[in-house]
């Protein structure tokens, strides 16, 4: 067997918080291999975030314009599918071709590996016949896949998942969308506004079941107000396909659209990746990480892989902390630690090292941030958008907080009122009443997610509830009504 070869850190899989990871380590002069067996970028750019946003953004166009008739005249819209489509293929996903992120990784100074990597023992990995040693570590960065549940004759038919939706040149007639999640209610929506007969299926009592219930209940009644027909407390037991039509049984109902959509979640394959070379079990549904995202001394963990929630920005979060991490490792093997000299660290990752260091959202300066997930927010793109933050009342009143909850409908708003049509939405507070700070909220409106960041602040911060009562809410916007909420708090 050949020897292992020799580099400062392998990357196993270069979604974005692996692409991250990658990128800035060879940016700062480090020997970084990156392996990816697939898109460099993941599931974001390709087939999440940026196709779904841009489908969503189309649809809101096509939903505005026929407000026109409650404010402003009368309009018409023919919806066409085609120019978002040609939108997808060609501005965000190069018809799917990773060739300029891949080549944008290699200009840093990155080596770019084709295939499936997977430990081959503490800080090695295989890909293929090749094997690569890590002087400072492995980053584990491979994310998850759509998780398919097992209901008896799913796996024979030709199913969708959030890819087959992304990816669709023509619209189905109708289409049953199996879950209501976020992804699910987006992509409902979505294709709703573009004429498909659209009806979705959860197996629970509501709609964005993790969000508040204030929050399930404005956007059920957004999508019903799209025609989309919302079935909750069903639960799939039979899945039939006849060549050109879906049938799914459940609850005592039957259930029929040219499509079906699957999203029901996301599942990491940790058996893939050789968990088992390093002491670790891999039958667990995410892999363990500690506060700098260690899954041991020399193997990080970054992405959804972690089980901190399925977000861009929650992978790039963790994307700086084991940068900050790794390049502190290089700095004190350059400053003498690694008494072996071997070392391939340049004085570029000293300064990137003790930039990132400084920079980080807590510990004080010189040290490696630690992850603190307390504010992490969370926005669902639908139209009105709900955006969270923290706790919900109930995750709140469960770990026996002594909770306040002050709520304010956004049409009471000045603003909600001019919005007038499409202005659906509220204000959300959950506070700890001993602390007098903040520790939840939501937003729902036609700028949930941007209203959210004020109150991300005030939760990751611990800004005193006295101190936001006394702020300068800007009038008259949506996040005014933050202050109304403040006072049904009090």
């Amino acid at each position: 067997m050949a020897e292992p070869e020799l580099v400062d850190v392998v990357v196993v899989g270069l979604g974005v918080g692996g692409e991250e990871v990658a990128e800035r380590l060879a940016e700062a002069g480090l020997s970084v291999v990156g392996v990816e067996r697939n898109l460099v970028g993941g599931e974001c750019p390709y087939w999440g975030c940026i196709p779904s946003k841009m489908m969503i953004r189309a649809a809101n166009a096509v939903a505005e314009a026929r407000r026109v008739d409650g404010l402003a005249g009368t309009a018409q819209v023919q919806p066409d599918w085609a120019p978002v489509a040609k939108r997808i293929r060609e501005e965000a996903t190069d018809t799917w071709d990773d060739t300029v992120a891949a080549e944008r990784f290699i200009g840093k100074g990155g080596r770019l590996v084709r295939g499936s990597g997977r430990l081959d023992g503490p800080r090695r990995v295989r890909v293929g016949d090749q094997v690569f040693e890590a002087r400072y570590g492995v980053v584990l960065g491979t994310g998850t896949r759509p998780s398919v549940p097992p209901i008896d004759g799913l796996a024979d038919t030709p199913y969708w998942t959030n890819h087959q939706a992304i990816e669709v040149e023509e619209l189905p007639e109708s289409l049953l969308v199996l879950g209501g999640g976020a992804i699910g209610l987006e992509l409902a929506q979505v294709f709703a506004r573009f004429g498909v007969r659209v009806t979705v299926i959860e197996a629970l009592d509501r709609v964005l079941a993790v969000e508040e219930p204030e929050a399930s209940e404005v956007a059920a009644a957004a999508l019903r107000a799209d025609g989309v027909e919302i079935h909750t407390g069903v639960r799939a037991e039979r899945v039939e396909h006849d060549g050109g039509r879906f049938t799914l049984r459940g609850g005592g109902a039957e259930f029929t659209a040219e499509r079906l959509l699957v999203v029901t979640g996301r599942k990491a394959h940790l058996a893939e990746l050789g968990l088992d070379t390093i002491g670790l079990d891999a039958s667990q549904r995410y892999l363990p990480v500690d506060d700098r995202l260690h899954v041991t001394e020399h193997v990080w963990a970054v992405g959804d892989l972690t089980g901190e929630g399925a977000f861009t920005h929650i992978a790039m979060y963790q994307a700086g902390i084991v940068i900050a991490d790794i390049l502190a490792r290089a700095r004190q093997a350059k400053a003498g630690a690694d008494a072996s000299g071997t070392a391939s660290v340049v004085g570029g990752a000293m300064g990137a090292s003790s930039a990132l260091a400084a920079s980080g959202s807590s510990g004080s300066a010189g040290t490696v941030p630690r992850a603190d997930y307390r504010a992490l927010p969370r926005v669902t793109f639908t139209d009105p958008e709900v955006g969270a933050v923290g706790l919900t009342e109930e995750q709140a009143r469960e770990r026996g907080i002594n909770v306040q909850v002050g709520f304010t409908k956004l049409g009471t708003s000045t603003r909600g009122w001019i919005h007038r049509v499409g202005d659906d939405g509220f204000i959300k507070l959950v506070a700890d009443a001993d602390q007098g700070v903040l520790i939840g909220a939501t937003s729902v409106g036609p700028a949930g997610g941007e209203v959210l960041s004020a109150l991300v602040v005030a939760v990751h911060a611990a800004v005193p509830l006295s101190q936001l009562r006394h702020m300068i809410y800007a009038y008259p916007t949506f996040h005014r009504a933050i202050g109304d909420a403040l006072r049904d708090l009090s």
